[in-house]
């Protein structure tokens, strides 16, 4: 038999470590039908956004913090921003009617996203949204129909960061500063408010070297006369789901035999990474350039930060339920099947694999003398990769129909960035947790409102 991979326990939040050993599991799984479905709680992200915000106010730097809504779709991270006064990161009319219909202020709303539908200019324009502008003919687009409705196009120009010159997204250097030049010729049309950008990886340094940039960027158009006093870093904040000791132990040993027909991952997101959430964006304000800190040179110059988190924001705010309905030998481990599909752990639709380890769960408990069970978890379609879990992880006991299997911390892309409704199976739906109990996501909260 080839060695067990070892444990790779997630870092759990004690709201969910509280609510999964609680009825309230059981019954949320009763009230939706016995499929699979996931639990969010809303006051982990508005501790995680208070992390943000605080981490900027630290460094005495003004700071906008808009959540990137393509990390999870659920409504109620969207009322956590109207609380707090965080803006929203939208690339899409779809995204952008959800965050106005939540209550989310035309003005706190940023739109990225290369080549925009004409819908989406005009429905950002109508409420005055901060747009991203990625390319020349974008800009003419959006000046053309800034003039038609008569109002000032907020933008800022995204800039291809050096480290990609092939990228697809952002301005060349020499498109970039005609692009300046042009949003002086279009007069009252466009305002250009600053510059932004977005980086691949999760290194605080690129990221604080290349905002020292966007800052020079500003000081220039300001000499052309723009009000340019804003840059945005983007999202790329990292996360960290596994203990240190526990990530480098599994990568240091880690092969084929772990994992189901050896399906072992060429690539997959760095589990444990330093600094995360709120501490990488203190190493950015603090990292120096020229001797300079970043934070002070934003100071100086008068220049906001604005940061795009996604994954970051939802950290530790919710986790998936898939219900087992069978389990069968498989070799040397066991291949427990659950109800749904592996799509709503988008991790695995892209090669790769969502790798902190899943919980059994049993109504009454897991017998102490019972033995542990090594185990991957598939889907219940008919697709041979319709893979949960490859990794072959180590159950307290033998799943059975009627237990419950929680995938812990996966709101960060993991919940729908992939759903689907295969085998007309309906998509998982979202139970947002709270200490009086609990209640279903819902796309807009006229209903709720007194």
């Amino acid at each position: 038999m080839s060695a067990l991979s070892p444990p790779l326990p997630a870092r759990e939040r004690p709201w969910a470590l509280k609510l999964r050993k609680s009825a309230m599991l059981w019954e949320i799984g009763r009230a939706v039908g016995g499929g699979p479905f996931h639990v969010i709680h809303p006051p982990t992200f508005a501790e995680n956004l208070r992390g943000f915000v605080d981490a900027l106010a630290a460094e005495n730097v003004s700071g906008t913090v808009y959540y990137g809504k393509k990390a999870n779709k659920a409504a109620a991270w969207l009322r956590e921003c109207t609380v707090s006064g965080a803006g929203v990161d939208v690339a899409s009319v779809p995204e952008l009617v959800h965050a106005l219909g939540n209550g989310v202020r035309g003005e706190a709303i940023g739109v990225t996203g290369a080549a925009k539908s004409e819908g989406l200019l005009w429905l950002s324009l109508r409420h005055q949204c901060l747009l991203a502008v990625d390319a020349a003919d974008e800009l003419e687009r959006v000046a053309n129909l800034a003039a038609e409705l008569g109002v000032t196009a907020e933008i800022l120009l995204r800039v291809r960061p050096p480290a990609a010159p092939a990228s697809r997204f952002g301005f060349s250097p020499g498109a970039l500063a005609a692009a300046v030049r042009r949003c002086a010729e279009l007069g009252a049309a466009v305002s250009l408010r600053g510059f932004s950008f977005h980086l691949d990886g999760y290194d605080p340094v690129p990221r604080a070297e290349l905002a020292a940039h966007l800052v020079e960027l500003c000081q220039d158009a300001r000499a052309l006369g723009h009000p340019a006093a804003k840059i945005s870093v983007g999202g790329g904040i990292a996360v960290s789901y596994v203990d240190k000791s526990d990530w480098e132990r599994f990568e240091n040993d880690r092969h084929d035999g772990w994992f189901h027909s050896g399906r072992n991952p060429a690539r997959t997101y760095p589990y444990h990474q330093e600094p995360a959430g709120a501490a990488m964006v203190t190493a950015i304000l603090r990292h120096e350039t020229g001797g300079i800190p970043m934070a002070k040179r934003l100071r100086d110059a008068g220049i906001e930060l604005l940061l795009e988190p996604g994954r970051a924001l939802v950290d530790g705010a919710g986790f998936s339920v898939f219900p087992v309905q069978g389990c069968k030998t498989s070799g040397e481990h066991l291949v427990t099947t659950v109800a749904g599909l592996s799509m709503s752990l988008s991790e695995q639709w892209k090669g790769s694999e969502f790798l902190p380890d899943p919980i059994l769960v049993r109504r009454g408990g897991i017998a102490p003398d019972e033995p542990p069970a090594r185990t991957a978890v598939a889907g219940s379609s008919c697709m041979e990769y319709d893979v949960l879990t490859w990794r072959t992880v180590e159950l307290a006991g033998r799943p059975a129909a009627g237990d419950l299997l929680v995938y812990p911390n996966t709101a960060g892309y993991q919940m729908d960035k992939n759903e689907s409704g295969f085998h007309q199976l309906p998509l998982p739906p979202k139970a947002v947790a709270g200490d009086d109990g609990w209640r279903l996501d819902t796309d807009f909260p006229i209903q709720e409102i007194r």
